[in-house]
């Protein structure tokens, strides 16, 4: 059964708690003391229903604590898919926030309230997961029971954001009208709202195709452990040599032909290994064990690829960077620590080009730092080289992240636009 990740997006009061609480509920995944303790809670407070929100709404006290990438992680599977929900407060104080529970999501959830329409904080929540390359966007108009279920409505909202995403490349975007309170279009088609022919929003993230977004092409495979059990006794392990790593991207099988970098070096892959044992093939995002017919001098953060479809080997990155760091500001002539893939080095800002309005989407090239929440584009100096992709690409090798070399705390996250 394969896993969903997706990221709800939102501005305050756009009903993203009450939406996962109203899919974990409608679709089962939550235990009945949970929903004792939620139905109390309701009844304490006055409400007259029972507020689902409150199921997530146990973590705002997290959030409060000050605790730095604070995304509230949810789980939950139907006989179908199973899902993880990162969901990322939808203030711009929280930029780093969303960047960081949009970075691996599939799919992207973001809310609007359909008495408000779009909003600045809609249009910078859609800005940014197109900078993060989410292959998937729903555009869920929440609240529609509040506007009595008015299809003019739905489709004001629809024309205006279709206008606005033209300017973005948005791969697949899809438009739902929701009511997260009453629960239509949320697991079950709406009676309310017989106008609209699509699916609800559960079908649509149960069925969503989401293999071919992987990049199969290009083999990537960085090297993060050289397995050697040498105390071995048997005489099979005595002389086994295994490159462990996450595939990055492509398929590879035993027999074929594989290049090792930095080296250059070529030779061919003679086994697979998993914790299950041998297999035929491994691609994206399988953890394995390459066995090679060659004895070559491999270690961490080296690159394993094809000989003729191999990434970027460059110390020169230009990059855009979300800085996430409260402590310092990013600067020209700053040094850090940059972890790419299995890969860490230091590195240098050379230049910083400009920093991004990430609501009007304006360039501001007379920038000379980036601070907390900021976002700009820069060119980076690394000590040595990295085997790097464009991130539209490989979201894996196109991406990284910057640590402080002083406090060893993550100061920055970016997006390789171009490697040269």
């Amino acid at each position: 059964m394969d896993i969903l990740r997706l990221a709800t997006a939102g501005s305050v009061d756009d009903g993203k708690s009450t939406l996962i609480g109203r899919l974990l509920y409608d679709s089962k995944s939550i235990f009945e003391d949970q929903m004792e303790a939620v139905e109390r809670t309701s009844r304490d407070r006055g409400e007259e229903y029972t507020n689902l929100a409150l199921l997530t709404d146990g973590l705002r006290a997290e959030r409060e604590q000050g605790i730095t990438i604070d995304v509230a992680y949810r789980y939950f599977a139907t006989p179908k898919r199973k899902f993880i929900i990162a969901d990322t407060p939808g203030h711009i104080q929280y930029t780093r926030n969303m960047v960081t529970g949009a970075s691996t999501a599939d799919l992207a959830i973001i809310l609007i309230d359909a008495r408000k329409g779009l909003l600045e904080q809609s249009r910078r929540h859609a800005f940014l997961t197109t900078l993060l390359r989410v292959p998937h966007l729903v555009l869920a108009v929440n609240k529609m029971d509040l506007v009595d279920y008015d299809q003019g409505v739905f489709e004001r909202i629809k024309e205006e954001f279709t206008a606005f995403a033209a300017k973005l490349s948005v791969g697949d975007l899809t438009f739902i009208p929701v009511s997260a309170l009453h629960g239509d279009n949320v697991v079950d088609r709406s009676a309310n709202m017989p106008w609209y022919d699509g699916p609800s929003l559960l079908h649509h993230l149960e069925n969503l195709h989401i293999a071919s977004d992987r990049n199969l092409i290009d083999v990537r495979f960085p090297v993060q452990y050289v397995i050697r059990p040498h105390k071995s006794t048997d005489p099979e392990l005595h002389d086994y040599r295994g490159y462990a790593g996450q595939v990055a991207g492509g398929v590879l099988k035993p027999r074929d032909e594989v290049m090792h970098l930095p080296s250059g070096l070529t030779t061919r892959i003679k086994r697979i290994d998993t914790a299950d044992g041998p297999v035929d093939e491994a691609y994206a995002p399988m953890s394995v064990t390459l066995l090679l017919e060659d004895d070559i001098d491999i270690s961490r953060g080296d690159m394993i690829c094809r000989p003729h479809n191999r990434p970027q080997v460059t110390q020169d990155i230009d990059a855009m960077v979300c800085w996430m760091s409260d402590e310092r500001t990013l600067t020209p002539r700053g040094k850090l620590i940059i972890k790419h893939t299995t890969r860490t080095a230091r590195t240098m800002v050379k230049d910083l080009h400009y920093r991004l309005d990430v609501n009007t989407l304006h360039r501001h090239e007379d920038a000379d730092r980036l601070e907390l929440n900021e976002i700009g584009r820069v060119t980076l100096r690394v000590t040595q080289p990295l085997f790097a992709d464009d991130y539209r690409r490989n979201r894996s090798t196109g991406g990284f992240i910057l640590i402080d070399e002083a406090t060893n705390a993550t100061v920055g996250a970016g997006m390789i636009m171009e490697s040269r």
